[in-house]
């Protein structure tokens, strides 16, 4: 038996493997109780408290991977064997870059749970928000990876600092070729962070009109009212003026109505205070003022200025109709006759030119 654990496998006898493997296992069953344990704790100090960096802690080491585990046990029992430098070499390159990305992951799941309850809590749930909420946790984790791969190339003895300045003089080049595409990724980051609309918002761009469907890295698209959709560029969008309908509080309505030169003073004058009282009859309307305003070519004008105090188009529209008929039928009731263009010819009668028989 003792010939048999003295017996060498790589450069250590069996004894030492067997030994190795103990501090294996034993290292694995430390860190899985103490896993174990420390949830156990959070949880208990979650239920506790109101604030969510105890659930924010939680869910960061939640990422933690078996892998890990293994790696940190394995490298711990590896400690007890005798290894050349080259293989040693290895073997601390191999934990390292483990061990870097774990942290990344913890990193990269702390940032977006951090930028999602932040964001869920200072801006609400809104579509806007949690657009934005998704690019920066995005951004987040690309930062995050970027960095962990370039510590790992240095622990492998890789200059970073020659790899970076090459890629940056590379990237030049690129980003020259390349430069609308940026431009419209810089324009997307703006809106997701400027938030002059968000999805579903109800926009005018020139002769354009759509609801805003999808905000894209490169561009937006929209749906336009009779169906088809638009694409634009991130980049045109925003030089563009876009009036945003979604953001919109309440509407301005103004209206003009000609009535016939035969009315009465009378009944001219009491015209605007009808028209104010039908538009105060209504819900979700501010009379703002009705007037006399000017002599038409063929008709006495009145124009009236009110607000509908919600924004729904069908809303309007529904109220505007109603105004208009009230309007009509008080007008008919009370005799006001509605102008319509129409021309007057008066033609004057005179003699016959002198030196001129007429039969």
């Amino acid at each position: 038996m003792q010939e048999f654990l003295e017996t060498e496998l790589l450069h250590n006898p069996l004894s030492q493997w067997l030994v190795a493997l103990a501090v294996f296992a034993g290292a694995l069953l430390a860190l899985a109780l103490l896993r174990k344990r420390v949830y156990a704790v959070l949880r208990t100090v979650a239920s506790r408290t109101e604030n969510r960096i105890d659930d924010l802690v939680i869910a960061t080491l939640g990422e933690t991977k078996k892998i890990f585990g293994l790696a940190v046990a394995a490298f711990a029992g590896s400690r007890v064997l005798d290894f050349n430098s080259a293989t040693d070499r290895v073997m601390w390159h191999i934990i390292v870059a483990v061990i870097l990305a774990q942290g990344a992951m913890w990193a990269a799941r702390l940032l977006r749970e951090g930028i999602d309850m932040y964001g869920r809590s200072r801006f609400g749930e809104d579509g806007g928000t949690l657009t934005t909420i998704r690019a920066l946790q995005s951004v987040s984790t690309f930062a995050v990876w970027t960095i962990a791969i370039l510590l790992v190339l240095e622990n492998l003895g890789i200059h970073v600092s020659a790899l970076v300045a090459g890629l940056g003089i590379g990237g030049i080049a690129i980003a020259l070729a390349i430069q609308s595409v940026l431009g419209d990724l810089f324009a997307s980051l703006a809106i997701l962070l400027d938030k002059p609309f968000v999805v579903g918002d109800l926009l005018v761009l020139d002769d354009l009109v759509g609801a805003v469907e999808e905000i894209g890295v490169k561009t937006t698209r929209l749906r336009s009212l009779s169906g088809e959709q638009i694409v634009m560029s991130n980049a045109n969008l925003l030089d563009s003026r876009i009036r945003n309908y979604g953001r919109m509080e309440e509407r301005r309505v103004v209206f003009t109505l000609g009535v016939i030169y035969q009315t009465s003073p009378d009944d001219l004058e009491a015209i605007p205070d009808t028209i104010r009282t039908i538009v105060e009859a209504y819900p979700n309307t501010r009379f703002d003022r009705s007037h006399f305003k000017t002599f038409g070519p063929s008709s006495l004008d009145i124009e009236t200025v009110y607000y509908v105090t919600v924004p729904d188009y069908q809303a309007y529209m529904d109220t505007q109709q109603a105004i208009n008929l009230d309007v009509y039928r008080r007008f008919a009731d009370d005799g006001i006759e509605f102008a319509y263009p129409t021309q007057t010819i008066f033609v004057e009668q005179s003699g016959p030119a002198e030196g001129l028989a007429v039969s």
